[in-house]
């Protein structure tokens, strides 16, 4: 017996957001960011730094790296595409080429999950009950419907602004996620395309450095499948369960033979580590995380009953998967990326069975929370600009020492228009109009939409100077020209890359047989690695201008 949808759906509820205005929105959000943007510093200059050496024929394709360092991450993937990239656009800027195919990882990232949430919605157990003189929901209006929903979830989700925008193996991650997310939502209807992407998704998961993750994935998805044929005696759930698990061994051989297996989780163990991963769970995924708890409550007889709801608990397997990785690794922010799809498809489903009364909390609580950072934004600027309001316009300078701001017409008329556009969505969503399934997470993600392009436009030079190793290696600059030879000691690997690309420099590391006239040295390794005076002569200490952390000490030989 089938246990009653909780969804009660009128025909009028499903309306189709218009496609113009949603891939409108979409192109606003994933175009700031990765356009006219520095590389910022970690693990995005980083990155860029492998691509680099890769192109320059200084490192090995199957075994990358950066003076001699390995990736922290062991993947492969993401720096064959930028390198790939570089190469093909020799007429772009490396770092913007090198962007190119990351940004269409996330534009596949968009629409895989908007498929998979729509061929869940299409599922019986998903559809809203049936009313007794017609009038619900048709089935594909639904789904189109519940779709879009969910893709509007997943950007009004605030963890993925910036991860979503830089070239590192998080975004391959996240790609490789969603491709093998709409594999398994997909497979209830079609054969050859969520087959492709399974393929396609399992490859990317073991070629950017989640290896472990991608078995155990495989291998859960198996079992549930293996779990609904038990049920439902469907051969092609069998079939599907038999395939899953031998893809899942196939990816476990390729990365043995890869030497892509090495073991880089950790537990967190005390309540200050735990503690920190809440709070990052909570900010990272909302607007997601309490609409995906209201789901798994509204459906929760579906989700443990044998009425076999794969809209439910698929997502909610891809998710619990995503937060065990996220407790074992050093990067959880990383890892809760994977997360989003599953949880906006959660998020998605909670829509239908949502009382009024919450919707208009979301509203307003959209509204205030985004037009209030919106106003922040802008005041920051004007302060920056003309020195008035005069606080702001001293944060500024205290925060970054040395910054001049510059003023640029296309980014002013940008933000002022998609300003003005915000506000006119407003004056829509609180008019009076028919209610559709999609409407409360309208403000959401547009909000998210404006506030991350207003960063990456009025705030994008001060956010360059700051964010970036390019002012620190201008002062480097004055003293090392461009091809000079410069030895290091103690460099991290985004202070190597940064020292490459911006100042153009040979670099160099202190224990080779290179005699340079330069040597640049982090100071905390001074005293395990003394400098002989009689050789160097300290010319000038270098600090980040933004991060009083950050120094480095640069030498020149005085001796030969």
């Amino acid at each position: 017996m089938n246990t009653p949808s909780p969804a009660i759906v009128a025909q009028a509820a499903v309306r189709r957001l218009p496609r113009w205005a949603l891939l409108f929105l979409c192109a606003l959000y994933l175009l700031p960011g990765f356009v006219g943007r520095l590389p910022w510093k970690g693990e995005d200059i980083s990155s860029f730094g492998y691509m680099r050496e890769l192109v320059r024929g200084s490192a090995r394709w199957l075994a990358p790296t950066l003076q001699g360092q390995s990736p922290e991450l062991h993947a492969l993937l993401p720096y064959w595409l930028g390198a790939w990239s570089i190469k093909a656009l020799p007429w772009l800027d490396a770092a913007s080429a090198a962007r190119v195919p990351f940004a269409l990882l996330m534009a596949l990232s968009l629409l895989a999950t908007w498929q998979a949430v729509y061929y869940l919605a299409r599922s019986p157990q998903a559809q809203p009950v049936a009313f007794a003189f017609g009038g619900e929901a048709k089935p594909v209006d639904y789904a189109r419907a519940m779709a879009d929903g969910g893709l509007l979830a997943l950007m009004a989700c605030l963890g993925l602004a910036q991860l979503s925008h830089e070239a590192t193996p998080a975004l391959v991650q996240l790609a490789s996620l969603s491709l093998v997310f709409f594999g398994a939502a997909a497979s209830l209807y079609r054969s050859w395309a969520p087959a492709l992407a399974w393929v396609l998704g399992m490859a990317g998961l073991l070629l950017s450095g989640a290896p472990v993750f991608a078995v155990a994935l495989g291998l859960g998805c198996a079992a549930l499948r293996w779990w609904q044929f038990h049920i439902t005696q469907e051969r092609v759930a069998l079939h599907w369960a038999v395939g899953l698990a031998l893809l899942s061994v196939l990816a476990a051989l390729l990365g043995w033979g890869l030497d892509l297996w090495q073991w880089r989780h950790m537990l967190a163990g005390t309540w200050l580590q735990w503690r920190g991963l809440l709070r990052l769970l909570i900010w990272f995924t909302w607007p997601a995380w309490p609409l995906a708890l209201w789901t798994l409550w509204r459906w929760r007889s579906q989700l443990w009953g044998r009425s076999q709801a794969l809209h439910v608990a698929l997502p909610t397997w891809f998710a619990a998967m995503v937060m065990v990785e996220a407790l074992t690794t050093h990067s959880p922010d990383h890892s809760l990326l994977m997360a989003l799809p599953a949880l906006a498809t959660l998020a998605a489903f909670a829509l239908p069975t949502l009382k009024r009364s919450f919707t208009s909390l979301i509203d307003w609580f959209a509204l205030v929370f985004f037009t209030g950072c919106a106003f922040v934004i802008w005041v920051i600027w004007i302060a920056m600009q003309t020195g008035v309001p005069a606080q702001p316009a001293a944060n500024v300078a205290k925060l970054a020492p040395g910054f001049v701001p510059s003023f640029s017409w296309f980014a002013f008329l940008v933000a002022l228009g998609c300003t003005g556009a915000w506000f006119w969505l407003v004056h829509w969503r609180t008019g009076r109009h028919r209610a559709a399934l999609w409407k409360s997470m309208v403000l959401p993600a547009s909000g998210a939409a404006l506030c991350w392009l207003l960063l990456t436009s009025l705030w994008l030079p001060l956010l360059n100077y700051a964010r970036s190793y390019a002012p620190m290696v201008a002062r480097v600059s004055v003293y090392a020209k461009p091809n000079d030879c410069v030895q290091t000691m103690g460099l991290t690997r985004s202070q190597i890359a940064a020292l490459q690309y911006h100042g153009q420099l040979q670099l160099q590391p202190l224990r080779s047989t290179a005699v340079c006239p330069w040597l640049i040295a982090e100071p905390t390794q001074l005293s395990k690695h003394p400098v002989n005076l009689k050789q160097w002569q300290l010319q000038t200490s270098v600090r980040h201008p933004a991060d009083r952390k950050e120094d480095l000490l640069l030498f020149r030989r005085i001796a030969p």
